[in-house]
């Protein structure tokens, strides 16, 4: 991989870890997808390898990326979901190729074929965030407490009071600026 991009912020959830490829969305924003080659990149380490990536295809994976986190945003917050967010996550669920394949630990693995191109690994970060918000999965979504942050993450945690998408990023961050505002006269 790249070492002139950010990392990547890699979750045990795939479509809020997509997401992730944009942070401080109300910051300083960070790309961690600016070109397509660093998608690529992305989706092998996430376990949707793929050959190639077009421009177009990178702007198709934006466009899945944002309406994902509006739905998920909405969801959090429990407000209406907006349609041309949803259509566009159903439309990328429907058109992708991907098969779910049983692991032996039991769990769910997604199998692109070695014919599978971005938009087969767009529909199976799609099905993720349609299982999310249809309440399918143990856990509850909320937003991340940063002012600058306020990504959408899956709070699997056995309370479900998680405040950061990363306690590492956000929340340490935030720790230090409160420590730093209590020393301060």
């Amino acid at each position: 991989m790249d070492d002139r991009f950010p990392d990547f912020r890699l979750g045990k959830v795939l479509a809020t870890s997509f997401t992730a490829t944009l942070t401080e969305r109300r910051g300083d924003a960070v790309e961690r997808i600016p070109v397509p080659r660093r998608l690529v990149d992305w989706l092998a380490v996430s376990g949707l390898a793929v050959e190639s990536c077009t421009a177009a295809q990178l702007e198709l994976a934006r466009e899945l990326r944002e309406s994902i986190h509006a739905v998920l945003t909405a969801a959090a917050s429990q407000e209406g979901l907006p349609a041309s967010a949803v259509q566009v996550i159903n439309d990328c669920s429907a058109q992708g190729r991907a098969a779910a394949i049983l692991t032996p630990e039991g769990n769910r693995q997604w199998r692109l074929s070695s014919a599978s191109c971005v938009e087969d690994a767009l529909g199976v970060i799609a099905a993720d965030a349609i299982s999310i918000v249809a309440g399918e999965r143990d856990g509850k979504l909320a937003l991340c407490a940063s002012p600058t942050c306020r990504a959408a993450f899956f709070d699997t945690s056995q309370s479900r009071s998680r405040k950061w998408c990363e306690m590492n990023t956000c929340g340490n961050r935030q720790k230090k600026a409160r420590f730093l505002a209590n020393k301060r006269p």
